[in-house]
Parts: C-alpha cells; structure tokens; sequence
C-alpha cells in the first residue's frame, strides 16, 4: 500500500515548510554542473507544489534562498537569480488557483527579479487555493533582527510599552504574520539540523529528515513525510492524557 493511500485526510498538516537541500551533490554525483542541479530541483518544487495543493495543504513555504547563500560564488548565484526569473510563472500559478508570497530581505535581490515577485504576488492574492511562500535571502536571524528594530522603535516612539512586548507581539513583527506556524517541517538531502531557518516558528513543528536528494524527492516521497507526521502525538507540552 502506498503511503498515499495510508494518509488521513482529516489530519492534514495546514502548514509545510521545506529545507530543499541536495541540489549540488546531486548534480555533482551526475557529473554535471551545480546549476544542473538546481535546475532539476526546480521541477520538483512544481511538482511537489502541486501535490501539496491536491492533498489540502494551505501553506507551503520552501527554503529558497538563505542570507548565507549570498556568500557562494557569483556564477552560481548568478545561475539561482536567472533560474528565480524563469521559475516566476504567473500564468501557472493564476491556472492552478495559487497564491504566492516571498519572505525575506528582499532589498538585496536585483530590481528585476523583486518587480516580478511583487507583480506575481499582487496578481495572485485573490486566489483561494494553496498559498506557495518562497524564503528568498531569507535567515531567521535577519527576521528576528528586523523585529526586533522595528519594536525597539514603537517603543521610542511610545507606541508601546515594554510590558506590552509577547510572544505574539514579536510574531506579529516577523515576515510569517500572514500564515500559522508550520504544523511540518522537511529536510532533504541527509544533513540533520535547521539552517536559519523559521527558528521562532518551527519551536514545536514536527521535523522530518530524509537522505533523499531535492531533485529526487518525488510525491510519494512527500506522501511518506506527511504519513510519519500523522504518526506523531503532538503535545506542545502537554501530558498524553491532556490532548487525549
């Protein structure tokens, strides 16, 4: 049996949130170029989308492109932008009633590519199906930072107090105030930690980690993170007997 067919429907994560790791070694045990390997992995960014979206999912957000990734060097990150440029399908995403978001510290991507994101977004936002969110030059210490900026000037400006400063207030600041916390969160490609990413947010996510490379990471594979998910008794600090 399929762990498509093993899926409760009732239970489905609202919120998924990938780590899309695996790109480069995947192309480097093809013998091919690194870009190669994005490319690839930006296939399986539609079809995974589109597998999110028919199994009821509401939010998806993918890990496209870290602060850090800046520091690579320029021809592959040249390579990124030109592949973010094409991967902009506006068409595609009005077809399959999408919505989209980005996150990050956009300033930092070129004028191109941060005009196409805002037109794609704008044009998308009335859109009811799932909501595809993309971390472009995006770490959860940039975000946490801004935050925290943005708070210390409310209160200069005694729009708020200190006391007024709570968990909620701070995710009210972040760049993911317009969708929940991600219910789970998946890694590709065999490496076993969060890379700055959705620090604040993912506190009491269930996390999945798989060898699979990105490119490889099919719909089945998909189906098996969510499957494991549904396996897990999440408690947010609770007892069993608290939640049962």
């Amino acid at each position: 049996m399929s762990y498509k067919e093993q899926i409760d429907k009732d239970r489905i994560p609202q919120h998924v949130a990938i780590i899309m790791d695996g790109n480069g070694r995947w192309a480097k045990q093809r013998g091919e170029e690194r870009t190669q390997g994005h490319r690839a992995g930006a296939k399986r960014v539609e079809e995974i989308t589109e597998t999110a979206a028919r199994l009821g999912v509401k939010y998806l957000t993918l890990y496209t492109f870290s602060t850090e990734n800046w520091n690579r060097p320029p021809e592959e990150v040249n390579a990124l932008m030109a592949l973010l440029m094409e991967s902009i399908q506006e068409d595609k995403f009005m077809e399959n009633n999408l919505r989209f978001e980005v996150i990050g510290d956009l300033a930092k991507l070129p004028d191109d590519i941060r005009e196409a994101l805002k037109q794609c977004t704008l044009h998308c936002s009335q859109n009811t199906g799932l909501c595809l969110v993309l971390a472009l030059s995006y770490s959860s210490h940039w975000e946490i930072t801004e935050a925290a900026r943005q708070i210390a000037v409310q209160v200069k400006e005694g729009q708020l107090s200190p006391e007024q400063i709570t968990d909620e207030c701070v995710a009210n600041h972040l760049a993911t105030r317009f969708m929940p916390n991600p219910d789970l969160l998946i890694r590709t490609g065999g490496e076993v930690r969060l890379s700055n990413y959705l620090l604040w947010q993912c506190a009491y996510s269930e996390l999945y980690f798989c060898d699979t490379f990105w490119p490889d990471f099919h719909s089945e594979e998909f189906f098996k993170a969510v499957y494991e998910y549904q396996q897990r008794e999440r408690r947010f600090g609770k007892t069993s007997e608290q939640i049962s």
